[in-house]
């Protein structure tokens, strides 16, 4: 029997499976399909910035148990392309895994902020463990303020999550001290460029100020980090910011196992694939999601992002499957794209096009974001009849509401 082995239980790992079990289930053809993981979770990035809570993990089993995908736990070490294999890590062995085709899709990881005190100090939203840690630091020096002591949280990194993060913070510390101690919390949100949100563009720009404004977060552009202590944030002007918590969210970087994979990447590590997300000095592995440089359409590239990785890890995974089985693959185009960033109790911003321009901005925007996040990308769930409906490759997604 043929083998298909994906790397990464990430959104765009998931989704391989899915389609490529259901792509061997159409076809009548017999595949073993191997999912690679650290943990038996999706682990359900995009909703860090949340108040904590045990839903920001899906177990992996209900999705896949029912299509026969065999789900491995383990590290993988490395990947000899000339011999098919895999060396991976579990907690009983070391052991060599040989594949026919590979779907590598091992997701992205914050950069590490460079300064002084960064890894002693500073907190993470990048990974349900980082955001984890970081709630219960927030409730345990929230439980430790003296009455009428304010808490200050800064928020170093002012793109997507810094945003999100910074304009939901309220939130996060209401949820464990109460409405009070929120209100009289300061929250800082520093960016190094010279706007907020420089990737986002000019378009959302004015719906960010405005919910700045409205959930009293204090921004400052222009500025460097040059050292973070236990209490305060230093920048580079010399100025000494209050700091009780720090939460870095810096840019991302595709995991190290890309750049192990022969052939080119770019400067955020990605592997270069082709247009069916094939890696074209080792035809038989594809790589998806994070890891991936692909384009999207003909000016634009996939962004780090779900909903990036969700459509690429559908593409890998049906080319990935025809081509063991000696069917027609299909190129990965995702032209539209929309951008829905929460803003905490301002609202969010809807945005249409890659020149993100407003559709909707405040509080009637906030159902759909919360729709987004509580439903739209967690796992498909139910018999085997009802995952295969949902791994069409053909099937829309997000689905209708």
């Amino acid at each position: 029997m043929k083998k298909l082995v994906i790397v990464g239980g990430g959104f765009a790992g998931l989704w391989a499976a899915l389609v490529a079990a259901r792509e061997a289930a159409v076809a009548g053809g017999a595949l073993e399909i191997t999912l690679v993981t650290r943990e038996p979770f999706l682990t359900v990035r995009p909703r860090l910035y949340e108040v904590f809570t045990e839903a920001f993990r899906a177990p992996l089993a209900p999705t896949l148990d029912p299509l026969g995908v065999r789900v491995m736990l383990g590290e993988v070490e490395s990947i000899d392309t000339a011999a098919q294999s895999l060396r991976v890590k579990t907690a009983a062995a070391t052991q060599t895994l040989g594949y026919d085709r590979l779907v590598v899709a091992t997701g992205s990881v914050q950069q590490a902020l460079p300064v002084p005190g960064a890894a002693e100090h500073g907190y993470d939203i990048d990974t349900y463990a980082g955001a984890q840690t970081f709630d219960l630091a927030l409730k345990t020096r929230l439980a430790a303020l003296k009455p009428a002591q304010a808490l200050h949280v800064v928020v170093v990194g002012g793109g997507f999550t810094g945003i999100e993060l910074a304009t939901e913070m309220r939130r996060r510390i209401a949820a464990h001290a109460g409405a009070a101690v929120a209100a009289a919390a300061q929250i800082s949100l520093l960016e190094r460029s010279g706007t907020l949100g420089p990737a986002l563009g000019a378009g959302p720009a004015p719906a960010v100020a405005a919910a700045m404004s409205a959930t009293g977060v204090t921004v400052e552009t222009g500025v460097t980090v040059a050292e973070i202590g236990a209490e305060s944030v230093t920048l580079t002007d010399g100025r000494r910011l209050p700091a009780d918590l720090v939460v870095i969210t810096t840019g991302l970087r595709a995991q190290a196992l890309a750049a192990s994979l022969p052939g080119d990447c770019d400067d955020a590590g990605r592997a270069v694939v082709d247009a069916q997300l094939r890696l074209p000095a080792a035809p038989t592995v594809f790589v998806a999601g994070d890891v991936a440089r692909a384009q999207v359409d003909a000016d634009h590239l996939a962004l780090m992002s779900c909903q990036h990785a969700v459509p690429m890890g559908k593409c890998a995974g049906y080319n990935a499957a025809h081509d063991l089985l000696g069917l027609p693959m299909r190129d990965y185009a995702q032209p539209d794209y929309v951008t829905c960033l929460d803003l905490g109790d301002y609202g969010a911003v809807f945005t249409m096009g890659w020149e993100r321009a407003i559709q909707q901005s405040g509080a009637e925007v906030k159902a759909l974001k919360q729709m987004v996040n509580t439903q739209w990308i967690y796992p498909p769930v139910g018999d085997r009849a009802a995952l295969l409906a949902a791994a069409d490759i053909d099937a829309p997604w997000p689905p209708a509401t």
